[in-house]
């Protein structure tokens, strides 16, 4: 068949065919008769003017006149042109009486015609789909699934378009509707467009709508050509696990169709080719068709370089699955003896053959697949625990599906119960986390979670023991202990203790106590050497293997080469040996098939009650104070909590607290990480006695002097001092004030603790005196970092690490933690600035020339006070005329050389000195101890009398938040 569809160049009507298309004749597509049309009217020829008829009146008129010789007879000579008249207007009404009419007909024309092509269209489209059905109309008819069509050759169809119709039109001359309607006749619209199917086609377009197209495409082909006709390839695809249900990927064949997704790689020695390519990367090699998808209803096919507009096919997931199994179904029942072994094996039938029975002595049997007879497994007696290896693509994860769905379809849940780990992407137990049986999946997708989750196995071994212990029983198997078998599934074991190497040691520990507890082991794996050591070994005495690579992990798991190769062609997928401790060789099976309606029958039919889960959940994103609150042991001796301890290892979550007579905790991490929201957590709690230090510096000079001069009386519960980002506090002060001021901190840390005060620091970087700040508090919780670097310079454990932290997540003595919130928190408000100040007689004014000092000045005088230079003071000029408040102002060298009146002004006034002079501050004052911090540029001076310490003041005109 010829089947383009329209170039997307938008040229009127239909091109010509393109040569790589399928071309695959239909016997007789349309009636051979010609459908014609009624030529459009003709205007007649305008008739000639009728000369000799006009002029016999007038000539006649004037022969009677003659005869008579009455005027009135020339009368008669004006019949001639009143009769040219009348016959010209005679012949204009029957033409327009003959146009009238052909309209009429032309019209009646054209509806039968437009009729009959509609009809024959309609005729040629059926004729079209019959010799080339898409999915949807083999699906539909069932008859025409793997049945020869000696007109639909090896074609496949890539979406419905227009192509050339064989219907023709004649006729319509003169009529302009007739043009139209001829080409409508020469157009099938919504015909199927088909393409070799040995051409390759490339599949382009967004993920989700290019994946529906590809299944629509490898389903036809699988819809259109029974087993045998071809092998199936495919991609290991976790999204396309269909694909291993087709009888086409377990039959052998001459001929190779060849499914990938994301390029050609392993597709170039297959005789057929349909590769899905992500948007923007180019077709592959040996991909004559390009199929570019827009949309769900809008693609483009390329094919030697035309292109044309079609509407494309496209099949679900959940459809192709459904597909799938009914073509195995199928497969079963025509080829039942073609196969042997190999024939595809269903789940569903296994459970028709072996019921829901129950099983005597606590066993676990089940089947699980089909030799010539069905094959059983029982992982209490069999095991108690079982190993399970194969090669990617061998159908590794469809067994441990199949044997997850089988044993909850014949055991309720006060039997058994299961936790199921997929180290491979997380998508291989997916389907089953639905059932009531199980009672959680993990992935690698949850690192920390899939971790918390599988250490919590030992508190459930803890817990078994004790409730065995409780009971009086001595195992599982005794009546009196009424516990579920515990059933742990893992999916890629390598990978798990790749990330999680100690838990190699939680697995034998459980290997070698969980038959007593009803605790069952399946392991799957690629490969067991290297990756299973000895002590684990020993207890997995139920072995099954698929396809591997290495004759060396055959021999390893069944004693034999027997499983070493190659997966072919679609019949070693799903091919599997069994051997336990008691056989002597292994034996060969097929594996069933689980469908996703087994999946939803066993769910729907289950039996018992909900499971006891194995861990609790993980800690949750936010965890308030009030819900953490602990009882007090005396009056306002509640200890502090701090937010939510998580201890999967013991199946408990607790509150996180400080000892009573800790001295100090302090909170280490990045920007956002809940620093300040702990902080205020534990404010909260103390409230009455809490201290923030602030975070301007003067003040935060001024609140730790005071803590260490005057400590906190003794309220009616212990004290508390918050300093927030210690780090960055320390570094805004220079280097002899950051040297005094942790010095001051740790002689707090040093004297808190005792009577049940608490220190709490938050920092970002151990940096300088700040580690030895840290290493005095006893009490380190470590929060989210910025880096994986950064969370081992703070002491923490690289595996810890979690990027991906929510705020207030972190660490404490190694154990997870969620920092609480408390909603009634106090947040620390700006510090007050420093006091205003005016001379108030005598004084001495140590400055630099500066714009903010000859400020001060000039508000000074315009105050009244008498402005006076020190050369000029200390020579004694105006000393004597100046009364009242007198500021004597020089420069610090100057100050050095009139040491005469620095003395005076020193032992008996106020002697002023700008925070601009701060390095000669001690020598002007014989003053070893560093004065009040100050910062330097914003207006600030220190006040110093002989009979009081040094304070700071602001100068006039400085703003008051300068």
């Amino acid at each position: 068949m010829s089947s383009p569809g329209a170039r997307s160049s938008g040229r009127a009507g239909v091109a010509e065919t393109a040569p790589a298309l399928a071309s695959t004749p239909v016997d007789d597509p349309a009636p051979d008769e010609l459908l014609h049309l009624e030529d459009g009217w003709e205007r007649p020829p305008r008739p000639p003017l009728p000369i000799v008829a006009s002029t016999v009146p007038i000539l006649g008129a004037g022969a009677l006149w003659l005869v008579t010789g009455s005027i009135l007879a020339l009368w008669l000579a004006a019949l001639g042109p009143l009769i040219a008249i009348a016959s010209i207007a005679d012949a204009a009404r029957t033409a327009r009486r003959d146009r009238r009419a052909a309209e009429r007909e032309g019209a009646r024309t054209r509806a039968e015609v437009m009729r009959a092509v509609a009809s024959r269209h309609r005729r040629e489209r059926e004729r079209w789909w019959g010799v080339h059905p898409d999915v949807a109309r083999l699906v539909e008819s069932d008859v025409e699934v793997w049945r020869t069509h000696h007109d639909r050759g090896d074609t496949v169809v890539v979406g419905r378009g227009r192509i050339p119709s064989a219907v023709r039109v004649t006729g319509g001359r003169r009529d302009p509707r007739a043009g139209e309607l001829r080409r409508r006749a020469a157009v099938l619209e919504d015909a199927p467009i088909a393409v070799p199917l040995d051409a390759g086609i490339a599949v382009i377009g967004p993920p989700v709508v290019s994946a529906a197209v590809a299944r629509a495409l490898v389903l036809q082909a699988c819809l259109a050509h029974p087993p045998g006709s071809f092998s199936l390839l495919a991609s290991d695809s976790d999204d396309e696990v269909w694909l291993e249900r087709l009888p086409h990927r377990r039959v052998a064949a001459g001929r190779t169709l060849a499914f990938r997704v994301g390029g050609a790689d392993g597709a170039d020695a297959a005789d057929i080719r349909i590769v899905r390519v992500g948007p923007g990367e180019p077709p592959p090699p040996g991909c004559a068709v390009v199929l570019r998808v827009d949309g769900p209803d809008r693609a483009q096919v390329d094919i030697g370089g035309e292109t044309y507009e079609i509407r494309p096919e496209a099949v679900g997931r959940a459809q192709a699955a459904s597909i799938a199994d009914d073509l195995a179904l199928r497969a079963a029942r025509s080829f039942g003896d073609l196969g042997g072994d190999d024939r595809p094996v269903l789940l569903a039938e296994l459970f028709a053959d072996a019921g829901r029975s129950p099983v005597a002595d606590g066993g676990l049997a089940v089947t699980i697949g089909r030799d010539r007879a069905p094959v059983s497994v029982d992982l209490v007696e069999d095991g108690p625990h079982a190993v399970v290896t194969g090669m990617t693509g061998s159908g590794k994860s469809e067994l441990l599906v199949t044997w997850v769905l089988a044993l909850c379809a014949r055991y309720s849940t006060r039997e058994v119960t299961f936790l199921l780990a997929d180290f491979k992407g997380g998508t291989a137990f997916q389907r089953l986390a639905g059932l009531p049986h199980v009672t959680g999946v993990i992935t690698d997708l949850d690192p920390g979670g899939a971790r918390r989750a599988i250490e919590s196995l030992r508190a459930e071994i803890r817990w078994r023991e004790s409730e065995l212990a409780r009971t009086g029983a001595r195992d599982i198997r005794d009546d009196r202990a009424e516990l579920p078998r515990l059933v742990v599934v893992v999916d890629e074991f390598a990978a798990l203790l790749a990330d999680h190497p100690e838990l190699q040691a939680l697995f034998t520990d459980l290997a070698a106590r969980g038959r007593a507890l009803g605790m069952h082991l399946i392991l799957g794996t690629q490969r067991t050497t290297g990756v299973i050591r000895e002590g684990l070994w020993a207890n997995l005495p139920l072995r099954l293997s698929l396809r591997v690579a290495d004759a060396a992990d055959s021999r390893a798991v069944l004693g034999t080469d027997d499983a070493a190769g190659p997966v072919s062609t679609g019949t070693e997928r799903g091919t599997a040996w069994l051997r336990r401790s008691i056989d002597a060789a292994p034996r060969r099976f097929r594996v069933a098939l689980a469908r996703t309606e087994d999946v939803t029958a066993v769910g729907r039919s289950a039996q018992g009650p909900t499971p006891r889960r194995s861990w609790l959940p993980a800690l949750p994103a936010r965890v308030d104070l009030a819900d953490l609150r602990m009882p007090a042991e005396g009056v306002g001796t509640a200890p502090l909590v701090v937010g939510l301890l998580d201890e999967p290892d013991e199946q408990r979550q607790r509150p996180a607290v400080l000892e009573r007579h800790a001295p100090g905790v302090v909170f280490l991490g990045r920007s956002g990480s809940g620093r300040t929201t702990a902080l205020q957590t534990l404010s909260a709690q103390r409230a009455d006695s809490a201290t923030w230090v602030p975070a301007d510096p003067e003040a935060a000079w001024d609140r730790v002097a005071e803590l260490v001069r005057a400590p906190l009386p003794a309220p009616a519960s212990p004290g508390l001092i918050l300093i927030d980002d210690v780090d960055a506090l320390v570094g805004r002060y220079p280097m002899d004030y950051a040297g005094e001021f942790l010095q001051r901190l740790e002689d707090l840390l040093r004297g808190a603790g005792g009577d049940g005060a608490v220190v709490a620091l938050t920092a970002q970087r151990l940096t300088g005196g700040v580690a030895r700040l840290v290493d005095l508090a006893p009490r380190r919780i470590l929060l989210a970092t910025a880096s994986r670097a950064d969370h081992v310079a703070l002491g923490g454990d690289p595996a810890g690490w979690d990027a991906r932290a929510v705020p207030g997540r972190g660490t404490m003595d190694g154990i997870a933690l969620q920092v609480a919130t408390a909603w009634d928190a106090a947040v620390p408000g700006p510090a007050d600035p420093p006091e205003m100040w005016h001379p108030r007689a005598l004084t001495g004014f140590v400055t630099r020339r500066s714009p903010q000092a000859r400020a001060a000045l000039r508000a000074w005088e315009a105050a009244g006070a008498a402005l006076i230079d020190l050369d000029a003071f200390d020579a004694g000029v105006e000393r004597g005329s100046r009364t009242g408040r007198v500021v004597v102002v020089g420069e610090p060298d100057e100050w050095q050389r009139h040491w005469r009146t620095l003395a005076l002004i020193r032992s008996d006034h106020d002697l002023v000195i700008d925070a601009s002079c701060g390095p000669e501050y001690r020598m002007l004052t014989a003053d070893r101890d560093l004065p009040p911090y100050c910062l330097t540029g914003r207006g600030r001076a220190w006040v110093r009398h002989a009979a009081g310490e040094p304070r700071r003041v602001l100068l006039p005109d400085t703003p008051a938040h300068a």
